[in-house]
């Protein structure tokens, strides 16, 4: 049956039972466009799963680093330095503290307090460090050997940032009278055995 409705003097609409239908249908394929145009715009704020894991604390297996060795390691974006540090490179550290700018690591920011020690870490012999100079953000190289020509008769070992000419040693604490101004920073970590280590939580941070 068709129906007809006024719409004022001059015309009149008439709408059939066909013409309902098209109108029904039309407008629930409209609705159908909208959500599916909704859905991926509202999948692009969603943070990706990379995104997720950029921030999310990082497990790593040292058991094959073996002493004098490094491995690097991401952690939300940066490269995270995991030395195991021979009884000489432990020695060096004593040697150096005359020629450091902040021996003591006295700022506290630089590293969590159970690393506010001689050695810088949790594990003497393992150090665990973000591997971003402080001056500029650039990534300092491994200067491991005693006595590098480049570096002077009385360097005791430790990196070196080509960038700028900053040094640190086996701690990633910054010599004197360099562009950088802090130590290198040292990340959350804590040790789940001897052979596992976890970066960027602890029992102080766990984030």
């Amino acid at each position: 049956m068709t129906t007809c409705t006024c719409q004022g003097e001059s015309f009149s609409v008439c709408a059939s039972p066909a013409r309902r239908q098209w109108i029904m249908a039309t407008a629930g394929a409209g609705g159908v466009l909208t959500l599916t145009a909704i859905v991926p715009f509202v999948s692009s704020l969603m943070p990706s799963e990379r995104a997720l894991a950029a921030g999310a604390p990082v497990e790593v297996d040292i058991g094959k680093l073996a002493p004098g060795n490094m491995m690097v390691v991401e952690w939300r974006g940066k490269p995270v330095w995991i030395l195991n540090r021979t009884p000489e490179m432990l020695a060096a550290l004593k040697k150096a503290e005359p020629m450091l700018a902040d021996p003591a690591s006295e700022v506290a920011t630089q590293q969590p307090a159970y690393a506010a020690n001689a050695t810088r870490s949790r594990v003497p012999e393992m150090l665990v460090a973000i591997g971003i100079c402080t001056h500029l953000g650039c990534s300092p190289s491994a200067a491991f050997t005693p006595g590098d020509p480049a570096l002077g008769a009385d360097w005791p070992g430790g990196f070196l940032c080509p960038c700028h000419g900053s040094t640190f040693d086996f701690a990633g604490r910054v010599f004197k009278n360099k562009p950088a101004p802090t130590n290198l920073e040292i990340p959350p970590h804590r040790y789940l055995t001897d052979s596992r280590l976890v970066i960027g939580s602890d029992e102080f941070d766990p984030s």
